[in-house]
């Protein structure tokens, strides 16, 4: 069993962006040359998330809206009420999860043909890391 690490350190333009990081991904994974096993992609921040799926424009569309609409920002959360008014980003981060883990087949990410890994930047505007951890033979 071998393992390799990857960092990623991404800053958006927004403070609420969603980044296909697939092709990072699979670059992690060919250098890695590791042929079988799992990846994990995990944001190292907890107002961000990644997630696998469609990155059909539209569809991230209504995945920011249904975020919203469960946990919407505003300011009358507990969470560092004098300080950041970022427990939205928080509660969000909940929803679509801080990782995912992807199978590796042949040197090959397993992904059906509209799935991509998300990283989902919640609370941006500032360097986040993203790891990319993979382990197999």
């Amino acid at each position: 069993m071998r393992m390799h690490s990857d960092y990623l350190t991404v800053q958006t333009t927004r403070k609420r962006e969603f980044m296909n990081i697939t092709p990072q991904v699979k670059e992690a994974a060919e250098k890695s040359a590791i042929r079988d096993g799992l990846i994990l992609v995990s944001a190292l921040h907890a107002n961000s998330g990644v997630f696998v799926n469609d990155a059909e424009e539209g569809l991230l569309q209504d995945i920011e809206e249904w975020i919203n609409q469960l946990a919407p920002c505003r300011d009358n959360y507990h969470h560092g009420p004098r300080l950041e008014s970022n427990a939205g980003a928080h509660l969000q981060s909940l929803l679509l999860n801080h990782q995912a883990l992807v199978s590796l087949a042949d040197g090959k990410l397993e992904l059906g043909p509209w799935q991509q890994v998300i990283y989902a930047e919640l609370d941006g505007l500032r360097p986040k890391r993203i790891l990319i951890k993979i382990i197999g033979e």
